[in-house]
């Protein structure tokens, strides 16, 4: 058996607008379960990335530790990549940022990785508008660990061993929406539709990118009486609109009837089109995406879709005033400036 994938591509494989086809943007075979959610995720990673022409070379993937945290080696393998410790993604982030600020960041995290050993490292990330994408993969277990439920776990859903978790879940959308996320989505794995738009507007948004994104465990979480299995969602699920994503520079046409289309520019001069917008939901209004989403949990509803961005936010490094120019980049004598500089720097905090 081999995990090398292999070589060999149809040669008319269509091209991007930088010369590669999709599998340039791919990564090693995958070792997780046959069906896995997280492996649909990552295709659609690939996907979009390929779709958005980015040079993987400019993109750094960033995860901790789990199951999902495994997936970056399976998708851009030609991509910046660091696997941190359980939990401490985001600070590995965070400093990677800030030194350079030219990449694209995307880091990939679990349930049990962010909302339980993670929670103080995820709060600060989100607080703080780091400009990346942050997406979970949703299953509700510790996959790695025999399926134990995690802290996302619904209350009152029933693990393979038939053990019913007795504690309320963590709400990781609601939870960044309340902790000041600028862009929150939420989908499932098998929604390839919905997934790669929300993936490519979350890649163009300047600011905190939040994607929670459901993804059965088939091993540990895929049983009856469990509401992360892929039953479960596929009958509970509620769109919020469906969601394309049209980059500017190419020309947006659409066959849909005048009023039920939404246009929200981004920062970059991008667009997140949305259609059939649901009623009494507005995705630039907190108040009323977190009204929606209350409403959706008290009907067992999943809501998905983009449900809140904030245009105008300033992001990490418009708050820290930081130089434009990465900081990997400045010779010693723009990081050192000598010790003149530090006694005028000294006497002006007295």
């Amino acid at each position: 058996m081999t995990y090398i994938r292999s070589t060999f591509r149809h040669p008319a494989l269509p091209k991007n607008e930088l010369g590669y086809t999709v599998d340039y943007y791919e990564g090693s075979l995958s070792t997780l379960c046959a069906g896995c959610g997280h492996d649909s995720i990552n295709a659609a990673i690939v996907e979009a990335c390929w779709q958005l022409n980015i040079e993987p070379h400019k993109v750094a993937k960033l995860s901790g530790i789990g199951c999902s945290s495994k997936s970056p080696a399976y998708f851009l393998s030609n991509s910046h990549g660091f696997n941190s410790v359980h939990g401490r993604m985001p600070s590995v982030a965070t400093g990677a940022n800030l030194a350079n600020r030219d990449l694209t960041y995307f880091g990939v995290s679990g349930d049990g990785d962010t909302a339980s050993i993670g929670m103080g490292q995820f709060v600060h990330v989100v607080r703080r508008n780091l400009n990346m994408v942050y997406l979970v993969m949703n299953n509700g277990c510790y996959g790695l660990t025999k399926g134990q439920d995690s802290a996302t776990a619904d209350m009152g859903s029933k693990s393979k061993s038939g053990s019913v978790n007795l504690f309320e879940a963590i709400d990781l959308s609601s939870l960044a929406i309340e902790l000041g996320a600028t862009f929150v989505g939420q989908s499932f794995s098998g929604d390839k539709e919905q997934l790669i738009p929300l993936m490519k507007a979350a890649m163009k948004h300047r600011g905190f990118a939040f994607l929670n994104v459901i993804s059965p465990c088939v091993t540990f979480n895929n049983n009856v009486g469990s509401t992360k299995s892929y039953d479960y969602v596929r009958e509970h699920v509620q769109v919020t609109g469906t969601v394309d994503f049209a980059p500017m520079m190419h020309e947006i046409t659409t066959s849909y009837e005048a009023g039920s289309v939404n246009d929200l520019l981004m920062h970059d001069g991008t667009e997140i089109r949305l259609h059939k917008l649901a009623k009494d939901w507005d995705p630039l209004d907190r108040i009323s995406t977190i009204n929606a989403m209350q409403k959706a949990k008290a009907k067992g509803e999943i809501l998905t879709g983009l449900l809140y961005v904030n245009q105008d936010a300033n992001d990490l490094h418009d708050v820290l005033s930081t130089t434009d120019k990465p900081l990997n980049s400045l010779p010693q004598s723009a990081l050192c400036p000598g010790f003149e500089a530090l006694e005028k720097f000294n006497a002006s905090l007295r």
